[in-house]
């Protein structure tokens, strides 16, 4: 059973990823204020997030799932799935466009940062990874908090503007030039290529 506490991993060594890409909490029932409103937005990013995670997979990079237990302690990923397409909606939408593959990693967080109370950093440590991608919800909130503990903790951060949502693009907008300003992060959306070509992971022995 996952837990806030425990990663998932499906394979016994991981291979390394020096770039690593982060879904923060796309898997997601939408059962908050503010969910109305962030919705249409939110299904935008995950399908500009579902693009670049092809990108990604096709290059040999990693995918993790950083999701909200939203309370409950016994929920895994499979449930998160059960409950978002069950709702159905934009919730369910989100969920197909960005179902995890078989080979993805999911960490569960009991707070806004992605590295709050849980694995990801030990994760990531693992991986060697030295670049991370963060797309997600909100822009303003989760993403901005994971943004700011990976850059605190000397990783380099892409922020893709179009791979992110908020409640307004004002909201989003303003979080976006704070994460570039102050944590140096890129905010240059997927779907211009990036400015610098991705390469190649270099696999562990």
């Amino acid at each position: 059973m996952t837990t806030a506490a425990n990663a998932r991993v499906r394979t016994s060594t991981l291979a390394t990823s020096r770039r690593v890409l982060l879904l923060v909490d796309f898997i997601n029932p939408l059962r908050f204020e503010g969910a109305e409103a962030l919705a249409p937005a939110a299904v935008e990013a995950a399908r500009a997030t579902a693009a670049l995670k092809r990108q990604f997979r096709a290059e040999g990079w990693t995918t993790v799932y950083v999701n909200d237990n939203f309370g409950h302690w016994r929920s895994d990923e499979s449930l998160l799935m059960r409950e978002c397409r069950r709702s159905g909606g934009h919730a369910a939408q989100l969920a197909r466009l960005l179902a995890p593959a078989k080979d993805d990693l999911f960490v569960l967080k009991p707070r806004h940062s992605g590295f709050y109370q849980t694995p990801l950093a030990l994760l990531l440590d693992e991986l060697k990874a030295k670049d991370l991608v963060i797309t997600g919800l909100a822009a303003d909130y989760c993403v901005q908090c994971t943004a700011m503990d990976a850059y605190v903790r000397g990783l380099r951060v892409w922020v893709p503007g179009d791979c992110t949502a908020a409640e307004s693009p004002q909201r989003k907008e303003t979080a976006l030039q704070w994460m570039k300003d102050t944590l140096k992060a890129r905010i240059d959306p997927a779907a211009s290529g990036g400015k610098r070509r991705t390469e190649r992971r270099r696999v562990s022995a």
